[in-house]
């Protein structure tokens, strides 16, 4: 199976080949559902936090006491039935929303959403440049060479990477349309946020490498 791998200029001078089991594989849209809520909800941050009637400050004492008062009968000033008081079953920090995505089924997911996106025509592979220096100006001026040379809808877009590689990292951590991503850090969910995709040639095989296992 061969791409066109496009440069700068965005010509298609040379091809590479891509794995058929990572690019080529039949898109299963109830494992990409799976493989995304397992992520949002393994990520999610629980803020939403009660106290319940042991935990509210106060009440120790009793209001009242117990008989000859003609009142109901009440033990402390925090029952959940008083204003100000604890809740009841109410929303707690502690809750835990994970969820399991064992390896293989991570994998297709993964696999499932490359080969949608290359089929859509929303992947493209790159040849690798690289930045003088930490320079978000002059990579933003790279990113838009790419973008009005393809075609691409506006949009962000994805830029995957073989590894680490501060230069590139930094100089597009500012720019809220691109995402750089390295092949260690690229799942079904972050592919999916982005219209878009990127891939350095380079970054191929470390893909079919990683999760051809």
């Amino acid at each position: 199976m061969k791409v066109k791998v496009y440069n700068l200029n965005s010509d298609a001078a040379v091809e590479t080949e891509l794995s058929e089991k990572i690019f080529k594989v039949a898109p299963s849209a109830s494992l990409i559902h799976q493989a995304v809520v397992a992520e949002m909800a393994n990520t999610r941050n629980t803020v939403a936090h009660t106290k319940t009637r042991g935990e509210v400050r106060g009440g120790g004492k009793k209001p009242w006491k117990q008989k000859g008062t003609g009142r109901a009968r009440a033990g402390s000033i925090r029952s959940p039935i008083w204003k100000g008081g604890g809740v009841t079953f109410g929303p707690r920090s502690n809750r835990n929303f994970k969820q399991s995505l064992n390896r293989s089924q991570f994998r297709k997911g993964l696999f499932s959403v490359l080969s949608q996106k290359l089929s859509a025509k929303k992947l493209f592979v790159i040849e690798d440049f690289k930045l003088s220096a930490i320079k978000t100006k002059e990579f933003r001026a790279q990113i838009v060479k790419i973008r009005e040379g393809l075609k691409l809808p506006e949009g962000a877009i994805n830029l995957v990477i073989s590894g680490r590689d501060h230069t590139l990292e930094y100089s597009a951590r500012n720019l809220p349309e691109v995402t750089v991503l390295r092949v260690a850090q690229i799942t079904p969910y972050l592919l999916l946020k982005q219209p878009v995709t990127l891939i350095f040639k380079s970054a191929l095989p470390v893909i079919e490498k990683t999760f051809s296992k």
